[in-house]
């Protein structure tokens, strides 16, 4: 076999990258390991009739372009959905992002006064170059509020202490959000922004949804890419990467569904893998010292108990953050909040609880059956369900779901980065795996949009790692005409006569 391009993943940033190289006319083929579903961890797996969303899917961006694409694939399928989230701690359930004056009556008078002298105390002395996440969020909004909102929670998903998270983690994901801005936005609630690069990304109030889940997304982009005449190869899992210095090309090794071995040829690679399997399986082989930086990367993985139960109308928000440490599970979806046709019969409740775990730790392991009684046990002792509401339930595991930001992670991918880009100039990396950064869909399609751009001139006009985690393109310098402060934005690619330099940037 042989195509212009081989694609491994058919998550967003891989069928986007497919999609748009097929509008271009350019061959290609993608390899999704999945003998099912499309989509990666932006997936909609179904069970008896009902959808689930593996881990909650916003279709919100702040980049013009994403929002245009996802409109273009899917025209007539997506909803406006209500955004209600809200924090589950000592039994009693707050608003997300916090409303003071909610949290000030329920916290009480004393503990109030405290945070709020803890938080001024942050903004007159704070850490200087915060480099962990304690040290980022307490300077947003205090230590007490980061020990009473935060910390049990992030610990619950990472399985590792606040100080041994980067701070690069923080500033991705809760990115302009302080307790002063709560406050404002509490006080005196804004209508969103009609440029959409000013919108705080966690204050938004509303986002699209697809109708029956974000793998309708998907699935939609994976067939409009058929039928442009690209190829979507489920079932066939990546184990090597041969390059060819002398002709440059690859030679993409792969298992099919029914186990057999095959072999790829390619001018191009575009990986959405996560970084360390791919490192691993490229032939010739990288350094010893890159090859250490790889095995040094570490994933948190988690697994989602569906439970369908009648319909008592116990929550409507969107999902739960649990910050009770008295029970494992993380965060709690409400699939119908979501989308009603996510849940096919009105009589019924459909909740999806998270658990994060590492694969083949005692949780990951545990039996389908036990992990369901648990979701039960523990959906009771929240008081979210009664004895006798549950009807059904599955599970559904995710390895890899997200890249860890450990102390040494940033230095780990950059000598990855420097010796792939030397020695495999034809390789492109993509999305939040092949890139070991935790970013949303939005960033993930930037990342594989700029990509097709710099495939189809066939130099490098882009450097993805200057995508940031709003989907933006930062390149380094200033753009004519405009002024700037060291850094230009623009949410709608232009091409630029040199790349960006490859240092890494934190977003």
């Amino acid at each position: 076999m042989k195509t212009n391009v081989a694609i491994i993943g058919a998550g967003p940033a891989g069928l986007t990258a497919a999609y748009l190289l097929s509008k271009n006319e350019v061959e290609v083929t993608v390899l999704e390991a999945d003998p099912v579903y499309v989509g990666g961890i932006s997936r909609t797996t179904t069970y008896k009739g009902f959808h689930f969303d593996v881990g909650g899917h916003r279709f919100f961006s702040k980049s013009k372009a994403v929002e245009d694409l996802w409109t273009e694939i899917l025209p007539n399928d997506m909803l406006q959905r209500p955004r209600s989230s809200r924090i589950f701690y000592g039994g009693k359930f707050f608003a997300y992002p916090l409303k003071p004056f909610e949290a000030l009556v329920k916290l009480g008078i004393f503990r109030s006064i405290l945070c709020l002298l803890s938080w001024l105390r942050a903004r007159l002395f704070p850490v200087r170059d915060p480099r962990n996440f304690e040290e980022w969020v307490s300077n947003q909004f205090g230590r007490r509020l980061f020990n009473t909102f935060f910390k049990s929670y992030t610990e619950k998903v990472w399985g590792m202490s606040c100080k041994e998270i980067s701070a690069d983690w923080a500033a991705q994901r809760i990115k302009g959000l302080s307790l002063g801005s709560a406050i404002k936005n509490a006080l005196f609630p804004q209508r969103q922004p009609k440029d959409r690069t000013k919108v705080i990304k966690t204050l938004i109030n509303s986002f699209r949804y697809p109708r029956k889940g974000p793998g309708m997304m998907w699935e939609a982009c994976a067939e409009k890419t058929k039928a442009m005449g690209g190829k979507v190869e489920m079932g066939c899992r990546v184990t090597g990467c041969v390059y060819n210095e002398l002709t440059s090309t690859w030679n993409v090794q792969f298992k099919d569904r029914e186990g057999n071995t095959r072999a790829l040829e390619a001018e191009h690679v575009i990986s959405s893998a996560p970084m360390r399997e791919l490192v691993r399986g490229l032939s010739p082989p990288v350094s010893d010292r890159t090859l250490r930086a790889a095995e040094s990367l570490k994933y948190r993985d988690f697994l989602t108990v569906m439970l369908i139960l009648k319909e008592r109308n116990m929550f409507d928000d969107n999902w739960i953050y649990i910050h009770d440490p008295s029970v494992k599970v993380g965060r709690i979806q409400n699939f119908r909040s979501w989308s009603p046709e996510m849940v096919p019969d009105s009589d019924k409740a459909c909740y999806g609880l998270e658990y994060f775990c590492f694969e083949h730790d005692g949780l990951w392991d545990s039996k389908n059956e036990d992990l369901i009684e648990l979701a039960k046990r523990e959906l009771i002792k929240i008081g979210l369900a009664k004895e006798g509401d549950f009807v059904d339930g599955c599970v559904v595991r995710q390895k890899k779901a997200y890249p860890v930001y450990d102390d040494d992670y940033a230095r780990h991918v950059a000598t990855i980065r420097e010796e792939l880009e030397d020695r495999y100039p034809n390789l492109h990396l993509v999305g939040r795996n092949g890139m070991h950064k935790y970013n949303n869909q939005d960033h993930a399609m930037m990342t594989a949009m700029l990509c097709t751009e710099n495939i189809i001139a066939d130099t490098k006009l882009y450097d993805l790692w200057q995508v940031n985690g709003d989907a933006e393109y930062h390149e380094a310098g200033a753009v004519p005409g405009e002024e700037t402060h060291g850094t230009a934005v623009r949410l709608v690619p232009m091409r630029v006569d040199a790349a960006p330099s490859a240092t890494l940037a934190s977003d």
